[in-house]
């Protein structure tokens, strides 16, 4: 697998995944992606990107429940 930034070689690791959304940071430390040892370009496979985006609505609810009894 090549990178689509740099064309380098793409290799399995872990990476961190951060966002900051509706008044709340999320940061999970180690999800399973490729990385690009040229350029450290980070790709998550879609399974990675359906887990992060459940743990995102999860948060979201819990956050509006939150500033909702707030």
């Amino acid at each position: 697998m090549k990178c689509m930034h740099c064309q380098g070689k793409m290799k399995r690791g872990k990476a961190p995944f951060e966002i900051g959304k509706n008044g709340y940071r999320l940061r999970l430390e180690r999800i399973p992606a490729w990385i690009c040892t040229q350029c450290g370009e980070i790709y998550f496979e879609q399974n990675e990107v359906d887990s992060i985006q459940r743990v995102i609505q999860a948060v979201d609810r819990q956050t509006e429940h939150l500033q909702a009894t707030g």
